[in-house]
Formats: C-alpha cells, structure tokens, sequence
C-alpha cells in the first residue's frame, strides 16, 4: 500500500500540471498565428534570456499570471552585432542567449526598421551600434535602445530602401540584406519573415514528422507522440537509446543494457520487434536489433500506438524513429570526449557546413569510438561509428540528400544471473551483481553494419511536392554466445549454461516514395498523402547448439567442450509491398479529421539445409485502417480520439501450424482518447492519453503436440499515460512522465492466463530538469537533476516472481561558455541495487551501480 500510494502521489502531482489553462495563453498563441503578414507583424510572446535567482523572487508566484507578468519582466539581452558582406548585400546577425520575438517592420523614406519588443542592447560597445557604408547601396546599419525596452534596427539605403529576409535562431536573429533601387520605393514586400533554428525550447519540439510521415504539429496528430530532443541527451550524458527512452512514459526495459540487442523495449505492454526506423525506413534484420548509434541523432520520436497505416507490419505498442543531424549553412566542428569509471572513453568528433561558395552543397561528418568496461567482470565493450552525409539543392525546388553509415560493435555477451540468489534468497548468499556466467574467451559478439542511401525531394508547386527514398543496408554478424541460463541445479549453486555460435548475414534494400499534396474543396483543407513501400530482405545463418555448467559462486572459467552440434542453417528471403494513402481533413480551423489506410503483400521464403534442402513459402496480406479526430475548444488545447490496427507476419526459421500450414498475421487493435496542452506560447507542452490495445493470434504452446505452437493466445493493455516538456522559466527546463499500464494475458493454454506480462510494471514515471544560469559572472553555470521510478513488475511469464521496484537518481553539473562545455553527470547517484529486467527465473539484469561520466567539448 505504501509503494502504491507513492506512486499515486507523483502520478497526481505530474497530472496537475495539466489544470490550469491560462487565457493569457490563448491570447498570446492567437497573436503569434498572425505573424504571416509580409510587412508588419504582431510580436510573439516573449522570449527573455535572463531568469532571476529564487533569492531575488519578493514572494513566491501562486496564479499563471503571475507567471506570465514575471516572464515580461525581464527582456532578452542583444550581447553582439556582425555585419558582413555577402554576394548579394549584407548579413546582419545579432547574437543573444534566448530567441528573439518577431520584429514589427516598416519602411521611412530609404529605411527598413525592425522594432523588437521587449529586447534592450547590453553590447561591450555600449547601447547603440552604427556602421556606416558597410556596402555598396547601403548608408548605414544602426541599433538604437528605444523606451520600454524597445530596440529599433534601422538600414538606410544609399538611394532606395533595402529588402531583407529574416530568420529568427534559437540564440538570435539573422537579416539577409539585399540593397534596394529606385524602382522598389516603398515596396511592401521590403522585408519577409522567416522562422528557423529551434523555436521555443530545446526540451521541446513541435513538430514530428513519425506520426503522419509530413512535418505535422503534435497538437494536431490524434496519437501520443513524445520527441525527445537533442539537448535531453545531452543534458543527461545518454550514450545509449535505453536511456534516453526512460524519459517517454508506457515505455520500459526488455533486455540488459549491456547486450547487444540491450535497446530493445517494451511499449505499453507489448515487446516490440522491428520497431526502430531511421528517417522514416525501417531498420531490418540485426540492424534493428543490435544498439543503435546516437552520435548523429537529432531527435528521437517515439509513437505509441499501432503504426501500421503508414510503417507496414509491427507490433501494436508504437515504434521508435531515430532523425539525424544534416549539414549546417555555416562552417561548423566539434570535438567531444567523454570520461568515467569502468574504464569508459568515448571521443567524437561532428564537422560540417557548405562545400562550395553558393552553399549549394553541404556535408556533414559524425564520427565516434567507445572502449569501456563495465560493471560485470569481463563485458568490454567497444564501438566505431562513421556516418557521413552530403546535401545538394539542385535548383530552387529539388533536394537530394546522400548519406550512408558504418558501425562495428564487439563486445562480451552478458547473460545475466539466476533469480535464486539476487532477487530471491539463496541459502547459500547473496551473488554480487558484478558475476559474469560467460565465458570469457567464448562469449564474444561481433557485428558490423554497412548502409548507404538517398533521400531526394521535388516541390512542384508549394500544393504539391515528391519525395523519394532509397537504402540498403549489409550486416554481418559473428557471435559466440552462453544464449542462456539453465535452471539452476537442486545444490543452488549449479547453472546449466546453454551455447551457440551464429555467423551470417542480412542485405535489405528499401525504398519508400510519398506523394503530399494540398487541396480545397470549398471551405475544406485537405492534406492528402500517398506512398508505396518497398522492402526485400536476405537473411542467411548459420547455428550450433551445446552446453555446460557453471559453479555460481566459484566459477571456474576456461577449457570448455560445449558439444556443439548444428541445430540451424537457413536463408530467408522477405518482400514487402505496401501501399497507403492519408487524409488529413481540416473542417474548421479547429476540428480536423485524420483518415488513413495501407494494403500491404508480405511474401516470405524459407529454405532449410540441415537435412537436405526444403523450402517452405507463405504470403500474408492485410488492410490496415486509421481514423483519427482532434478538436481544439481553444488554441492552446487539443482534444483527440482515434482507432488504428496493426499486423505482425510470423513464421520465422519455417514456423508452422501442426498441420505444416502457415500462422496467420498477429493483429493489434487500439482505441485512444486524449487531450495535449501547450503552455506559455508553445514554449512548455504536455500530453495526457488513455488507450486500450487488444493483440490476437498470439502463439501459445501446443498441449497435444510438445515442440509445436497454436494460435489461440490474447493479451490486452490499457492505460493511462502523461508527458511533459518545455521550458518553464528562461534556463529553466523539464521533461516528465508517468505511466499506469494495466497489461494482461487474456487468452492462453499454457497456464499463464490472466498473468501480466514480464518486465511490464503498473506505474512508473520520470522526472529530469535542468536550470542555466543566465546572465552575472556565472552565466552559462548549470544543474541538473532528476528521478526514474519503476514499479514492481513480474519477472516471467508464469509471474512466479516480481522484479522489486526502484528509485533511481541522477544529477548532471555542466559550465557552458563561448564555444567550449565541461559537464559532469552523476547517474544512479545513491548507488540503488534494482534490475533493469528478468527473462525468466534463470536470467535476470542488475541496473548499473554509481556511474559517472565527465565530457569535454569544445567547437571552432
């Protein structure tokens, strides 16, 4: 009772986040969606740059509010101007710590002016700047402090006023400016408005392109979606996706996270297989198994959910989509190294910017390397990681992206440790959470992974655009492994150890073109998709089965004879092809209707050579439908229901009914209602979803045939999930979650029905935040801090036994100046013992002690 109740009181205490509703936030979004006139705009809500101390607060803020008028307060610092020449005119940058608000605009006889609101000049200077004649048709560039903390821009042209476009940044704002004639006047296109960089805040993004494969706003997509940015990486030190996917409520730990395949999760109840993708193509074959790389990831969108109408077969919890960093406009390096116990290093480096002087070609370079023990004796771990990239605008309306990666992982296979003795008493003592059950010159994995591809997009008109993309990807794979824990023997010391060796290979071509069009039927918006996805797959290995044992408490390691013996050796040939079309309908401004569908054609081979050559064919076909509706009562409000369903082919390494005929398609049906909340202008966000998954055609023991499966098995989820992030105060971020997943096997022969599913737990939730100090002698000073709480879950199938439930806490230090950055992260910082996750009672997974990492980083 006492465990539940705590989780009550952080699940209530995230929940009332969600209460207050500001109608000053209504206003404000109201104002900002006016932007888009090309002459004058109405300001954005504000942006400051400098936070005041909690010492300095006179007393404590108790309405929304009053928020907001502490927040207008303070007014962002304009610390730097550059002028420099360009081809066509002048490049006028003013550098700040937070993003500017939209300028109003105006032209006075030859000048352009550009009033920022709430903004005061705080140059080395002093507070006014001028240049004169910093090019050829322009007289003068000047900044002035007007009242009320106003700054005016002004650019004087020699003869006419000039035109200019300008983009507002995540750390200022940038004028392109080009001198005007005689012939412009007072031309009311003078200046054009355009938003780029990271709007908002860096814990925050709004916009996904998973969810509907176009660059939607999340309030406007009728499914949870949560966006975990690249400052949450960094913020956290996150080597690995685990740990970053701790931050997404419904989402927890399938595996160790020192296996190979130790990314793997478990999303609102459901184990998910092949559901990583890389800029919307999915990530076949080991590739999707083994870790994936985070040196060039820019964000990471994580749908929960069936996503079938758009991604072909998955499992019905969602899937995870990795977006990668592409080249910048401007020359940029960076060189990072990190640090920490158990031996780790990990350097990188990430370059890149345009190649030629039109900038019409760019690149982009991530390279990384990690060498790292662990806490287990013998698992070393170490990892090379290259992946270029190259950009090219063929023209005003065509892109072409080429980019291509490769990445070697080796490591010892850890095969974690019996539940007698760790989570379970053993008579005989406790066994420390650092014992290795390999062997350590036998359980070693190597894989290495090759892909290249292009991305190509064509704009016809801006209602009509095509986008092409192709990859294929070549994995090898060899692996020497201790596959599993046996039972443990009646002497309580005994394991049974099972090993394997596996060699072999994947190649996976995929190919995925979309159509995206805009239309009108009267007063009807119609954001139209269609696309058709291609992928064939060949897949060859080669298995050999044995064992041994093992003394758990003296193992005695070295001189084994496993008896190995053939037990597998197949290629498997898939091709898929699915077609889909989407339907995002805005009926009114504020009432949208998403309708979607996918026919997809699953062919798999089979061609078996252990006794003789057998080939075995089937071919699956499904309709995956979703209906979706959102309704905005006010515009910083969405609510949202929809239905969607998933499929599932089975029938891997020749899988059959007794009958010798194939399994139908595991399917997944959801229904999800929800409401998603935008606060202080977009800037803070949060998402509160209720949803029920029911997935049928599950495999379950055959009872009158040992060695054989039937279809007759169910499980069903549901639950409640909520996520917020943002920024709260200028330098003062969060990202939280929590999560009541209510999972169950509902239909099964094998006596586990009306048991949950392992590693599922009933709450669990998050909570991260890091403050920056904004301005002083200080600024650039940061801490973070935050908590991971995850429930009792079982640790089988059978539930014979629970993983206990855990608290774990980290806590990052980081200094931030100019073009270099120290941070320290602290993570597991009062050295908990918990277990990340349990296959069975013969293998469970202790979570990392105290760890701690340092990074150093520096950009020229």
């Amino acid at each position: 009772m006492i465990k539940q109740f705590r989780y009550w009181v952080v699940g209530v205490s995230l929940l009332s986040v969600l209460l207050p509703t500001p109608a000053k936030a209504q206003m404000e979004r109201e104002g900002a969606e006016e932007l888009t006139s090309e002459e004058s705009s109405t300001p954005s809500p504000l942006t400051p740059s400098t936070a005041p101390f909690l010492s300095d607060l006179e007393q404590p803020n108790t309405t929304v509010d009053e928020w907001i008028a502490q927040i207008e307060q303070t007014a962002v610092q304009i610390t730097g101007v550059q002028v420099n020449a360009t081809d066509t005119g002048l490049a006028i940058t003013l550098e700040t710590d937070q993003p500017l608000q939209v300028p109003s605009t105006s032209v006075v006889g030859n000048a352009l002016i550009a009033d920022i609101a709430n903004a005061v000049l705080a140059l080395p200077e002093g507070e006014e700047f001028q240049q004169a004649n910093p090019t050829a048709g322009i007289a003068l560039v000047s900044l002035t402090s007007l009242p009320n903390n106003r700054v005016r821009v002004a650019i004087t042209g020699v003869d006419a006023p000039p035109t200019a476009n300008l983009s507002i940044e995540s750390a200022g704002l940038v004028l392109a400016v080009t001198p005007g004639t005689e012939a412009a006047g007072t031309d009311e296109d003078a200046i054009q408005v355009v938003v780029t960089g990271e709007q908002g805040s860096d814990y925050y993004v709004p916009e996904a392109s998973t969810a509907t494969r176009t660059d939607t706003p999340l309030r406007d997509v009728p499914q949870s979606i949560t966006v975990i940015p690249r400052q949450v990486i960094a913020d956290q030190g996150v080597t690995q996706i685990s740990d970053a996917l701790r931050n997404v409520s419904g989402v927890s730990s399938r595996f160790s996270s020192l296996r190979p395949d130790g990314d793997a999760a478990i999303i609102r109840g459901f184990e998910s297989f092949g559901y990583f993708f890389t800029n919307g193509i999915r990530n076949l074959g080991p590739g999707s198994a083994f870790q994936q790389e985070l040196a060039n990831v820019e964000r990471i969108e994580v749908l929960r959910g069936p996503a079938s109408v758009l991604y072909g077969q998955g499992e019905p919890g969602g899937l995870i989509n990795l977006v990668t960093e592409l080249p910048t406009d401007e020359p940029f390096y960076e060189v990072e190294g990190t640090i920490g116990n158990y031996d780790f290093y990990r350097p990188g480096i990430d370059i890149s910017g345009p190649l030629n002087d039109g900038g019409t070609i760019g690149y982009r370079l991530n390279a990384q390397y990690q060498n790292s023990g662990t806490f287990v004796d013998f698992v070393d771990i170490e990892r090379i990681f290259v992946a270029p990239v190259l950009s090219f605008e063929l023209g005003r309306d065509t892109s072409l992206i080429l980019e291509g990666s490769y990445l070697r992982d080796s490591r010892n296979i850890y095969p974690g440790l019996p539940a007698v003795g760790t989570v379970l008493e053993n008579p005989l003592g406790e066994v420390p959470r650092s014992r290795y059950l390999g062997e350590p010159d036998f359980s070693d994995v190597t894989y290495e992974s090759f892909n290249i591809g292009y991305r190509l997009e064509h704009e016809f008109s801006e209602n009509l655009r095509v986008r092409n993309a192709f990859r294929v990807e070549i994995a090898d794979v060899l692996e020497r492994d201790l596959i599993g824990l046996g039972p443990l023997q009646p002497d309580n010391r005994t394991v049974n150890r099972n090993a394997s060796t596996t060699s072999g290979g994947t190649t996976t071509y995929s190919l995925v073109t979309d159509v995206v069009g805009r239309v009108s039927t009267g007063s009807v918006n119609h954001d139209l998709l269609f696309g058709i996805d291609l992928r064939r797959q060949t897949e060859s290995f080669e298995l050999f089965f044995g064992g041994d044992t093992i003394d758990l408490f003296d193992p005695d390691y070295g001189n084994r004879d496993f008896g190995l013996e053939r037990g597998y050796d197949a290629t498997q040939v898939r091709s898929y092809v699915g077609v889909y079309a989407q339907d995002l309908i805005s009926i009114f401004d504020n009432l949208k209707l998403l309708l979607g569908a996918r026919y997809d054609l699953a062919n798999q081979e089979y061609i078996g050579r252990l006794e003789g050559e057998s080939t075995l064919f089937q071919q699956d076909t499904q309709l995956s439908p979703r209906v979706g509706i959102v309704y905005q009562p006010i515009p910083p409000v969405s609510l949202y229901a929809s239905w969607s369903r998933s499929f599932f082919p089975l029938g891997d390494f020749g899988d059959r009914n007794p009958d010798g005929t194939p399994f139908e398609p595991t399917t997944g049906e959801q229904f999800e209602v929800g409401v998603k909340t935008e606060f202080l202008d977009g800037r803070l966000a949060a998402t509160l979803a209720a949803y029920e998954i029911t997935r049928q055609n599950v495999l379950t023991d055959d009872p009158d045939r040992p060695n054989f499966r039937i279809q007759i098995g169910e499980q069903r989820s549901r639950g409640i999930e909520f996520d917020v992030a943002g920024e709260i105060l200028p330098g003062w971020n969060l990202i939280a979650s929590y999560a009541y997943t209510d999972a169950e096997i509902t239909e099964d022969n094998s006596g586990n029905e009306g048991n949950r599913p392992n590693n599922v737990p009933q709450h669990s939730g998050s909570l991260w935040s890091t403050y920056e100090i904004q301005s002083g002698d200080l600024q650039g000073l940061g801490l973070g801090a935050g908590i991971f709480v995850v429930g009792d879950r079982p640790g089988d199938l059978a539930n014979t036994f629970d993983l206990p439930s855990y608290v774990r806490t980290d806590a990052a230090i980081f200094y931030r100046r100019d073009n270099w950055q120290v941070q320290l992260n602290l993570k597991n910082l009062f050295d908990v013992d918990y277990f990340e996750s349990a296959i069975s009672r013969n293998s469970v997974s202790p979570g990392a002690p105290f760890t701690i990492l340092g990074t150093v980083s520096v950009r020229f």
